[in-house]
């Protein structure tokens, strides 16, 4: 599924309940035609920043993991719920399969309560660097807009921010970035014990975020196993591109970049041609995917040539990680000598 995504009026993060409310109310609609004389330079380049958002294999699995969680947990009145944690390694693109999920449970639930102005099913937060317990909660009271007044401790602020959302009938709860949160650190510790918490008292499905977090302090010690006890993991790893089967995904995602394309002098089916090139690139990695074809398309359009050609490829720089497993040379065996 292809869809592009059309700008707000205003910028507001997706932290907060303003910002959140333009990413789900931002319409899908088509592109323009590329040969529409009314669609000006700006406004294309504009379209090709913002792009497309590509529906991957692992966001087909998170979807399916917690529509199922969300009926488990609806009749939960006590006791432990069950969550999920997506991870992975970094521009895997799961903090975007996170936002697509949190945004088609919204609409959802728009649809099955359409006089109903006051919920809030979904909220989404990151988890600051270096967290306390109150910098988490304050966190959350920011995305419903509640006054976080320096005399408010801990408390007082978990109870408005637990209260409101049994209120609102908020369902998702959606924390990026759990992977800062090193409970080795004091901190750290007392940060995890309020996301706990916070479960306990939210009638709702608790979705993380982070990178690699199997590896992370999260999952470790006493903490760690109660966390493991509540929550399934689900890799998001980069797309492989070995077998015929795994070819034909990265094939078919990359033809819908190719498709969404709108670049005048542009030839339908050129990126499919380069489709293990641009594995190459990436790693399989859609983060890197996206940035490269986007920052091509812009450059096509600054220059006039309007088409991504393998070269202009080639001379676009990606993230430092992407170009450093790009650029590796690779090792080949010693020969083997002969004996005497």
């Amino acid at each position: 599924m292809v869809t592009t995504a059309q700008p707000a009026s205003t910028f507001s993060p997706l932290t907060t309940w303003d910002g959140w409310q333009q990413f789900v109310d931002a319409p899908h609609a088509p592109a323009r035609d590329a040969d529409d004389q009314e669609w000006t330079l700006e406004q294309r380049e504009d379209y090709h920043a913002r792009f497309v958002v590509l529906k991957t294999p692992a966001m087909d699995t998170i979807s399916t993991a917690v529509r199922r969680l969300l009926l488990l947990n609806r009749g939960q009145q006590g006791g432990a719920r069950r969550g999920l944690i997506i991870s992975g390694p970094a521009t895997t693109g799961k903090t975007t399969a996170m936002q697509q999920l949190g945004r088609t449970v919204e609409l959802a639930d728009r649809l099955r309560h359409p006089d109903q102005d006051g919920r809030l099913p979904v909220l989404f937060i990151t988890v600051p660097p270096s967290s306390t317990p109150k910098m988490l909660i304050s966190e959350f009271a920011r995305f419903l807009g509640l006054p976080t007044l320096e005399r408010m401790n801990q408390i007082q602020i978990t109870n408005a921010v637990c209260e409101l959302l049994c209120e609102m009938g908020t369902q998702l709860v959606l924390v990026d970035d759990v992977h800062l949160m090193d409970t080795r650190s004091r901190a750290g510790a007392e940060t995890s014990d309020q996301l706990k918490y916070l479960g306990e008292r939210i009638p709702a499905t608790f979705v993380y975020s982070g990178i690699d977090v199997e590896a992370s302090p999260l999952l470790t010690g006493v903490r760690g196993s109660q966390l493991a006890g509540r929550f399934k993991i689900v890799r998001n790893q980069p797309l492989r591109y070995g077998s015929s089967g795994d070819k034909q995904v990265w094939n078919d995602l990359v033809n819908g970049m190719d498709s969404a394309l709108r670049l005048r002098q542009h030839r339908p089916g050129t990126l499919v041609t380069h489709a293990a090139y641009l594995h190459a690139r990436t790693g399989g990695r859609m983060g890197s995917l996206s940035h490269l074809i986007r920052e091509a398309a812009l450059v096509s359009l600054l220059d006039g040539t309007e088409k991504i050609t393998k070269k202009l490829l080639e001379h676009i720089e990606l993230d430092t990680a992407a170009e450093q497993r790009a650029r590796a040379p690779r090792r080949h065996p010693m020969p083997t000598q002969r004996q005497p």
